[in-house]
């Protein structure tokens, strides 16, 4: 489905995803540092895990589960940000850019 610019006509438009590309941002940031408060429940995994390998496994696992801690958080929290982004893309912003004649719009759905 080609999407035509209201003011000239022309097919050429672009998306812009402003709010998925802040949303993700945001949402990573916010999920590295709950990650990171996570990262010490990891680190206590790993440890445990590590524990059959000695003083040097414990350290390997708790080094391991605190970093899998933080990136699983960023991870999650970059997937929801951008979908929420997203979300607002469509409904509150204008998303959309004509290269013609430069005028950004929303396009409605009936």
């Amino acid at each position: 489905m080609s999407i035509c610019c209201p003011s000239c006509g022309s097919l050429r438009v672009v998306a812009r995803n402003q709010g998925r590309k802040i949303g993700g941002a945001i949402g990573a940031v916010g999920g590295t540092a709950s990650g990171a408060a996570g990262a010490m429940a990891g680190a206590q995994s790993g440890a445990l895990i590590g524990a059959f390998a000695g003083p040097i496994g414990i350290t390997i696992g708790s080094l391991a589960g605190a970093i899998l801690g933080g990136l699983a958080g960023g991870t999650a929290g970059g997937l929801a940000g951008a979908k929420m982004g997203e979300e607002f893309d469509s409904h509150v912003l204008d998303n959309y850019e004509c290269h013609h004649c430069g005028v950004s719009f929303s396009q409605t759905e009936y």
